[in-house]
């Protein structure tokens, strides 16, 4: 295999451009040509490629974002749109892709992998909630953004003596919410996958207020309650001081972790290599700190469990 494409898709993670700058540097090492695609998927269908030298990706590693651009494509998930890309592809001699991004990206490498075309993943969202890999590149910078942000707003909240409401992604899965918690010392952590009583919450803040805290922290996924809401019920219980603060896109920015820029490296080569030897369907990732392929139909259709002995962790060291 001698000229391959890659492209980012979906919500963007820090380290993607990393990811593509390695990509691109080892397979001109290699002796393979990388086409950019533009526009994550919508690009395979408007034939937006440009071939990328090691000059292009050269500052990439830090940046964040993705200088590719992304997009979130319905009309990619037609047949006739399906087909089309890959007479795109074929028609400038691409031979394999490397599609950069989680569950719903992979979803459409593993619809052009069915049609034949030979496709390899790198697991890259900052949600971490793709199945078969322990990490995902974006999720270290996402948490590691979050923690900094709750250390920062517990010194208002202590110097006020308030309650704080801090509301982080995690529409479907509270991988962000649960780390980001533990690591700053949140007092609460609510997420998707656990069904939550607000009596226990008020008891939570009752018992703080008696134990003369300064200040009580509730990290929780967009996807579990929003910050008003949780708000709102709260208060119907018990008058106290709570301001809200939440997080959103800041999570998705900025230069990625020492974790994030090696993983980059880790899934690119990985994937990369894949496709010259010939192999296809599945996605890099990482397992017991070991590289690891995971089958597209496992990435796609398995779902990630939370790690629930830490999450049963949090009531004790809330004391």
């Amino acid at each position: 295999m001698k000229r391959i494409g890659v492209l980012t898709s979906g919500g963007d993670a820090p380290g993607m451009n990393a990811a593509v700058r390695n990509i691109v540097r080892l397979g001109f090492s290699r002796g393979v040509e990388v086409i950019g695609v533009f526009s994550g998927f919508m690009g395979l269908l408007e034939k937006h490629f440009r071939m990328l030298s090691p000059r292009d990706v050269s500052g990439m590693l830090e940046k964040g974002g993705t200088f590719l651009l992304s997009s979130r494509s319905e009309e990619f998930k037609l047949e006739n749109s399906q087909l089309k890309a890959l007479e795109n592809l074929r028609s400038e001699g691409i031979e394999g892709l490397v599609v950069i991004g989680g569950n719903g990206s992979q979803a459409g490498s593993l619809a052009l992998y069915k049609k034949g075309f030979p496709v390899i993943g790198v697991a890259s969202t900052i949600d971490n909630d793709l199945w078969g890999t322990d990490y995902t590149i974006g999720f270290d910078t996402a948490v590691n953004t979050a923690v900094q942000a709750i250390d920062k707003i517990r010194d208002t909240a202590t110097s006020h003596q308030r309650s704080f409401i801090i509301e982080v992604m995690g529409r479907d899965r509270g991988f962000i919410a649960l780390e980001a918690g533990i690591a700053s010392g949140a007092d609460i952590i609510l997420v998707p996958e656990v069904k939550f009583k607000i009596e226990k919450i008020v008891n939570n803040i009752r018992s703080g207020l008696d134990k003369k805290k300064k200040h009580h922290m509730i990290v929780c996924a967009e996807g579990a309650i929003h910050a008003d809401e949780l708000k709102e019920e709260i208060l119907k219980y018990i008058d106290v001081d709570i301001r809200i603060s939440v997080l959103g896109y800041i999570q998705r920015g900025g230069a990625p972790t020492r974790f994030d820029r090696i993983l980059a490296m880790i899934f690119g080569e990985l994937a990369l290599q894949e496709l010259i030897s010939g192999n296809a369907g599945s996605v890099a990732g990482i397992r017991n700190n070991m590289p690891v392929l995971i089958p597209f139909e496992d990435a796609v259709n398995r779902k990630k469990e939370l790690n629930y002995i830490l999450y049963n962790l949090v009531e004790e060291l809330s004391v």
